[in-house]
């Protein structure tokens, strides 16, 4: 039966720290209040304070510590960069937080079967970089890829503005080596496909650090395309730019990014990256195809029509690969961008079919009305994936009250309209209390018996996923991004 962990007790503290900084060596091990407070969140901003954060250098250092942990039932929480925004990394109960940004070796890289195997620490985009002169690339690029880490979009089955083509994290992993909580290693997948058993692998990306603890990744790598066109259609109506997103597929189209961002989106992105937005329009959709020469140039073409039956006011396409990567520039930061404007902001992670985006729209404009909110728009339209921001002051407590009685509201909007409640940022503390919106009681009941065959103490990352009936919608209360924040996705 699964047991309620909580942290470390003080009786304890001072010999499970002595056997840590054995383990690991003092360097690798912070158990002092002021070295601890770094870790007290992500960028959810809800706070959760670990009792001790220990540095692996290598699996066999996280079997030792999940070891030590199980002998004294204290739980573990993996950490990758912290840049979570559903609370995945937060210690809720306290206990050891084990941080990989020291397990941050690429350790073979083969090219002829386009495959990588890293440490969870490696950061998304250094594996694009390492590969990049060969003409490889990793195709999952969540907007925070030059923080966030392999082994946290592991954790989230993180996606980015290129879902649409290439598919979320799951698509790119083809196997894992996890530690389970009673210390023993186990490997799923492998550098094949398909292989034959269950689906381990599938099973591990997404589940949030509740099943095991990632020490090694095998990554599918992907060739650069011969060519990418990358477009801005500028929109005076956010109507007529939502339906743009269905014509287009509508047309036999798949671009590999169809991102969208609403008028007070882009005007506050301009004016932090000067990325080349009209300031004076509702709405732009950033589209990106690619391919070989001839086919991406038909797409283009195609979709610059569709645009203009759509009523787009102008579509530009970037002329260079600097324009393009201004353009992606101020897409990606745009989280950051809206931080300037405003003391917190709570972003969402809802995702619907994308024909019903013009009435998700409408619904969202209804609830700034409705709860004298100001919310700024930016999503991946293509695949539906929406992310409104909601912007207050987090130290008014009606404002934070307000904030999260709006996005409960837009995220079971969200469900009944036959979509989902996040769609790359993860369930963590945040949503865990929303999981019976969109699952019966028989889901998420065969959900608990899958978790206790694999953590059946609840040790690792507790409080995470499944409803508790506890806590968590007072820490949603105080959630909220205060500055930039980050898709991670």
């Amino acid at each position: 039966m699964s047991v309620e962990p909580g942290g470390i007790l003080p009786s304890q503290k001072a010999r499970v720290v002595d056997s840590l900084q054995r383990l690991l060596g003092r360097d690798h091990v912070l158990y002092q209040p002021e070295d601890l407070m770094l870790y007290e969140y992500d960028g959810l901003s809800t706070h959760g304070t670990p009792d001790a954060v220990v540095f692996p250098l290598s699996t066999e250092d996280v079997v030792e510590i999940v070891r030590l942990a199980a002998r004294e039932r204290i739980p573990i929480v993996a950490r990758g960069a912290g840049t979570g925004l559903s609370g995945g990394a937060v210690a809720a109960v306290g206990g050891i937080v084990v941080g990989f940004s020291r397990m941050n070796k690429i350790l073979a890289i083969d090219l002829e079967n386009q495959r990588a195997r890293v440490q969870p620490g490696v950061v998304n985009a250094d594996l694009s970089l390492a590969v990049a002169a060969e003409g490889y690339y990793y195709a999952p690029d969540p907007s925070s890829q030059k923080a966030c880490t392999l082994g946290g979009n592991v954790a989230e089955n993180s996606g980015g503005p290129h879902t649409l083509a290439y598919g979320v994290t799951t698509n790119h992993v083809l196997g894992l080596e996890v530690v389970l909580p009673d210390a023993s290693v186990v490997h799923t997948g492998g550098s094949c496909w398909d292989r034959p058993g269950y689906d381990l692998t599938g099973l591990m990306v997404g589940s949030e650090g509740t099943l095991g603890i990632v020490t090694e990744i095998t990554v599918r790598l992907c060739r650069k395309p011969e060519m990418v066109q990358t477009l801005l259609a500028v929109f005076d109506s956010v109507a007529d730019a939502t339906r743009t997103v269905a014509a287009i597929t509508a047309r036999g189209i798949t671009p590999s990014a169809l991102e969208m961002m609403d008028g007070f989106t882009l005007r506050a992105v301009e004016e932090a990256t000067h990325a080349g937005y009209p300031m004076d329009s509702a709405a732009v959709l950033l589209i990106e195809v690619e391919g070989i020469e001839e086919a991406a140039t038909e797409d283009a073409a195609q979709i610059e029509a569709v645009c203009g039956e759509n009523l787009a006011r102008e579509v530009r396409r970037a002329r260079t690969s600097a324009e393009r990567e201004l353009l992606w520039r101020g897409r990606k930061n745009a989280f950051g961008a809206l931080g300037r404007i405003s003391p917190s902001y709570y972003v969402q992670d809802g995702v619907i079919p994308r024909t019903r985006l013009p009435e998700m729209m409408e619904f969202i404009a209804s609830m700034e009305s409705k709860y004298g909110l100001r919310i700024g728009n930016i999503f991946h339209a293509g695949d539906g994936n929406l992310h409104p921001l909601l912007m207050y002051d987090s130290r008014n407590p009606e404002q934070s009250r307000r904030v999260v009685q709006a996005a409960g509201e837009i995220i079971t909007r969200c469900v009944e309209l036959g979509g989902s409640i996040t769609g790359e940022h993860g369930v963590g503390l945040e949503k865990n209390e929303l999981m019976p919106v969109l699952f019966s009681e028989n889901d998420l009941a065969m959900m608990r018996t899958i978790k206790s065959v694999f953590n059946p103490d609840g040790m690792l990352n507790p409080g995470k996923v499944l409803p508790t009936g506890k806590m968590c919608g007072e820490l949603r209360v105080s959630a909220g991004a205060g500055g930039p924040g980050d898709e991670r996705r």
